[in-house]
């Protein structure tokens, strides 16, 4: 008996199909059996099927004589599953890599629940992705419901983290559909359950399941990447056909009717009903304009026919007390005042910049106060990176230089170091302190409205040692610089007057990328600090949070994104997987780029992988110099964070299983893979090889590391942040260090050109 029957209707779907029974069949859990039904589909899906069925024993196909629709088509294929649980995937969406996996995982946990809950991705033709918004629910963290929000009473469900419907009612705010679940069949058939022929089949389905499952489980990981096609999509479909909602919801009263230990679930269900019914209504590519007046009327009569005693009617579902022509009146009055709205804060945010520039034009009639340093870091998000090491050695050894920073919103200043002072960006007091300093220091640009005045000193750090292209470079590779103004960021750039290296090949980078009349300065890296001399114990604090036992090997897999795809997370590497492989005594982290930390990337698996303790997800970690302090050894592909990591001398691997179409892409200021600072995979299994044979911190390794910190540490030494505060904000003469003059054969290869060398003048 398979743990899963994959249940897939077809009809006019040959474009897709084959990439959705790929997707099934090549999971890398295989305990499956798929049973696909040929809906009498007039084009090749059926010859398709038939291929997949010769090719696979798992494959079962039936082909119906006749169009029954989705619902009965799912119907037929129902008493032909033999595995625990029923999967109903429909032909055009497909599952994500390792998906039945997770999903087989989480069933083991929870005991074999009645149903399990997962997350979807939402995939457009035009190739973004867009992770359900809900996703907080089936982590558990969904905000509290308030009192009388229309669910029953009910508690928790007996089983290792389960739940009912009325224990956790927020469930039910999710997509109301039947393929982002899996169902216990001995529960499906055991209460009989069955789809409807008609339009939102899965209507009928779901509220009936969900509220007679006994115990669900949520599985907070993107299983389904649900494809937005541009035209064909039935629900899109302008047609009469869209009445059938009606009866749908009046199979999921009449079933509520059958239970009276349902019948709390009334006032939610009414609700829910007129919600959806409006909702349809008002989309305009569903009904005929000329029947909108009839459905409005059906809806209407059915929410009276179902509408509890003493329910009081509220919202949007109050319309559907009236009349239609006050439906009408309502929305045109809607779309009016939202319109003012628009044009009410376009005025508003006119006369604001209008008062803005009056206000930032008075201050800046005062002179500079030369003991006024802003800071800004990561786009204003907080006290982070060189800026934050910069101020940290400022307020130590130059207390009399005001420090403050600007932060993007409240939540972030909520989240600051008791003391810190803080602006808004763009508030008034914001206005007052970028008018008055003396100093700026960030590391990106500041925003365009800021004008620099005579006198005043910008100090821009950049963020790490260069390996990907930059500013003017990108202008070739509009991949990576899609949505970027190259121009723009360059008249930004204009404004610096010192530009902060930690070696050689940045200096060269930087005056190739941003050519901008600022002045190298070879002071190291400011945040490297605290990674070129390190405290005893550095690292402890950040393994003791996460619970990571001290005698176990800490592995950070750092990846980063890509520009070859959109939305740039590209999984190159099962982390469940990789930590498997690193076997016992082993903890392994992972710290996504940024970038992806509230894309879809979390969501396809790391982030239900540290809740279950498989890996340490230290995405979130504000300070990334704790992670790399607690890290015996890091994995990365192409992250700057190699060149920081390489300041403690320890073991870095470099993972280039796509390496031709990362520089295709975005372009590289020399070969990682020929000079790296370590062991170099280009598979997964290399660097599963590496690892067990120890070959990663082998002598070899330690030579190639030796190499790479004698030319990209060069100048941290410790005393980064020290330099910055004593030479560039209170003007000491520049003290010696290990900074040589500039070598005549320093060079940074073209990407593509070797004979495109960038030489020091």
């Amino acid at each position: 008996m398979p743990r899963f029957s994959v249940i897939v209707p077809c009809f006019k779907v040959q474009g897709f199909l084959r990439e959705c029974l790929d997707s099934v069949l090549e999971q890398s859990f295989e305990d499956l059996e798929l049973i696909a039904v040929d809906d009498c589909s007039p084009d090749g899906s059926g010859a398709i099927l038939d291929e997949y069925a010769a090719r696979d024993p798992r494959v079962t196909v039936l082909h119906l004589p006749e169009n029954v629709g989705l619902g009965r088509a799912r119907n037929a294929g129902m008493p032909h599953a033999t595995g625990d649980y029923l999967f109903f995937l429909d032909s055009d969406d497909t599952l994500t890599p390792g998906a039945l996996r997770a999903v087989a995982d989480r069933l083991a946990e929870a005991g074999d629940p009645d149903v399990l809950v997962f997350d979807y991705a939402r995939t457009y033709w035009w190739g973004g992705t867009r992770r359900n918004v809900l996703a907080h629910v089936l982590a558990g963290g969904g905000p509290p419901r308030p009192d009388g929000a229309g669910a029953p009473a009910g508690g928790a469900a007996g089983g290792a983290d389960t739940f009912t419907a009325a224990g956790r009612p927020e469930i039910l705010d999710l997509l109301m559909v039947v393929w982002n679940k899996v169902y216990r069949r001995d529960f499906v058939t055991g209460h009989g359950f069955r789809f409807p022929p008609g339009y939102y089949e899965d209507t009928p389905w779901t509220f009936p399941v969900m509220l007679s499952a006994g115990r669900i489980a949520a599985l907070d990981r993107i299983c389904v990447n649900y494809r937005q096609r541009r035209q064909g999509s039935i629900l899109s479909t302008t047609s009469r056909k869209h009445f059938d909602v009606h009866d749908q919801y009046a199979r999921v009263f009449a079933f509520v009717d059958r239970h009276p230990d349902l019948w709390d679930w009334r006032p939610y269900l009414h609700r829910k009903m007129g919600e959806h019914c409006l909702d349809i209504l008002a989309k305009p590519d569903r009904l005929p304009p000329a029947d909108k007046a009839e459905f409005f009327r059906r809806t209407a009569e059915m929410f009276r026919a179902h509408k509890p005693e003493g329910v009081r009617v509220d919202g949007e579902t109050a319309l559907l007390e009236g009349s239609y022509a006050r439906y009408r009146l309502s929305r045109q009055a809607g779309r009016a005042g939202r319109e003012a709205a628009r044009r009410a804060a376009q005025a508003r945010r006119a006369a604001g910049a209008r008062a803005r520039r009056g206000f930032a034009a008075l201050h800046a009639c005062r002179p500079l106060d030369p003991h006024l340093v802003v800071y800004s870091a990561s786009s204003h998000r907080g006290v982070l990176g060189d800026p934050a090491a910069v101020y940290r050695k400022a307020r130590e050894i130059a207390p009399q230089l005001r420090g403050v920073w600007v932060v993007r919103d409240e939540e972030t200043a909520a989240r600051l170091p008791p003391g810190v002072e803080w602006v808004r960006v763009d508030s008034r007091r914001y206005l007052e302190v970028t008018a008055r300093a003396a100093f700026f220091v960030n590391d990106v640009n500041w925003p365009g409205s800021l004008a620099k005045r005579p006198g005043s000193v910008h100090i821009h750090t950049h963020r790490g040692t260069p390996l990907k292209y930059a500013g003017a470079d990108l202008r070739d590779k509009p991949g990576a610089r899609l949505g970027l103004d190259v121009p723009q960021m360059l008249r930004r750039a204009d404004r610096w007057d010192y530009s902060l290296v930690a070696n050689r090949h940045s200096e060269l980078v930087w005056e190739r990328a941003y050519p901008c009349h600022f002045t190298s300065v070879r002071t190291g890296s400011p945040r490297n600090d605290v990674l070129a001399v390190p405290a005893e114990g550095a690292g402890s604090a950040f393994r003791l949070r996460h619970g990571i036992p001290e005698d176990h090997t800490v592995v950070l897999y750092a990846p980063t994104r890509r520009d070859y795809r959109r939305g740039g997370h590209v999984e190159r590497i099962d982390p469940a997987r990789f930590a498997a492989d690193l076997g016992a005594g082993h903890t392994l982290v992972v710290r996504l780029h940024p970038t992806l930390a509230q894309g879809p990337a979390r969501g396809m698996g790391l982030s239900e992988l540290a809740r279950r303790g498989i890996v340490v997800d230290a995405t979130d970690e504000p300070h990334v110099e704790e992670v790399l302090l607690a890290a015996d050894a890091l994995v990365t592909d192409y992250s700057s964070l190699m060149f920081d990591y390489a300041n403690l001398d320890r073991p870095i691997v470099v993972h280039a299983d796509d390496w031709a179409a990362f520089t295709a892409s975005r372009g590289a200021y020399l070969d990682i893979t020929a000079e790296a600072p370590g062991r170099v995979s280009r598979s997964y299994p290399e660097l599963v090889s590496l690892f067990a044979s120890g070959a990663w911190r082998d002598e070899g390794a330690a030579r190639a590391r030796a190499e790479f910190r004698a030319r990209f540490c060069e100048f941290d030494d410790g005393r980064a942040a020290e330099r910055v505060v004593r030479t560039l904000l209170l003007g000491e003469p520049a003290a010696g260090g290990p900074h040589g003059a500039g070598s005549a054969d320093a060079h940074i290869p073209g990407q593509t050109v070797t004979g495109d060398l960038l030489t020091p003048m």
